[in-house]
């Protein structure tokens, strides 16, 4: 949601027109993680297209994106871990991502975005990615989950990994912009990599989201999320590696 649109698009057509309309002029940010590209995109592309037609602004299909994911985010911390909690969690959480694409898409379809609205989305996902590892913390405090106080330091560190990740990420797009360098949301005319999209697929916010579902097997959970965490944690030392180099050619 960047672009200042004057006036506002009407919806034409069907909503199958608007989702073929959409897939057709889908930017194509370079390295997007498997799942957020090939599945949760498509979900928000549903999701505006229908929003679109229903009136709806980029703001409220925001709001509806973060009443889906705090609410998940209340029951991960409150809720006993079962099955269903773990059902419940992940649903809620993949419906909040799906959403969260669908702001973005909806204010294209309308003729651009706003400044206010991209800065609402931005917030939005700044506090489920710092609040949602911190809830499952509670969760497993509340529940005795895990044997040894030492396990809770795991989801500590995520959130830390997470935050981090996130910040770097927009901070890297701000400084590239600054200094007329390509972003990655910019769209080159060029495919994205698929090789590149799966290798990085450990460190998809929606493969997490469904990695919940294993909550009724707490075993199981630990060691599926203990190795999300490895795989993000390591990503975020190479990449930053990578971008120093990147944002120290921006002066040369």
């Amino acid at each position: 949601m960047t672009a200042v649109s004057g006036s506002v698009a009407r919806p034409e057509g069907t909503i199958a027109d608007t989702v073929r309309r959409l897939a057709g002029a889908q930017k194509g940010a370079q390295g997007a993680p498997a799942y957020s590209r090939f599945v949760n995109r498509k979900l928000g592309r549903v999701l505006a297209a229908v929003a679109f037609h229903a009136r709806l602004t980029p703001n409220a299909v925001t709001g509806v994106s973060a009443v889906c994911t705090f609410t998940g985010i209340t029951v991960l911390a409150l809720v006993p871990p079962s099955w269903a909690m773990g059902l419940t969690v992940a649903l809620l959480l993949v419906l909040g991502y799906a959403f969260d694409s669908a702001d973005g898409q909806l204010a294209r379809l309308r003729g651009g975005g706003s400044p206010a609205g991209e800065w609402l989305d931005h917030m939005v996902d700044a506090l489920k990615i710092a609040s949602l590892h911190l809830a499952l913390l509670i969760g497993w405090y509340r529940a005795d989950l895990v044997e040894g106080e030492a396990w809770l330091l795991l989801p500590l560190g995520f959130s830390a990994v997470s935050v981090v990740l996130f910040f770097g990420t927009l901070l890297n797009e701000s400084l590239r912009a600054q200094h007329g360098a390509p972003t990655r949301a910019a769209h080159t005319g060029e495919r994205p990599s698929v090789l590149r999209s799966l290798l990085v697929v450990p460190t998809d916010y929606g493969l997490l989201c469904l990695v919940f579902v294993l909550l009724g097997a707490p075993v199981v959970f630990v060691t599926a999320y203990g190795l999300l965490f490895l795989a993000t944690a390591a990503y975020l030392a190479l990449a930053c590696v990578k971008w120093f180099g990147e944002m120290g050619r921006l002066t040369a």
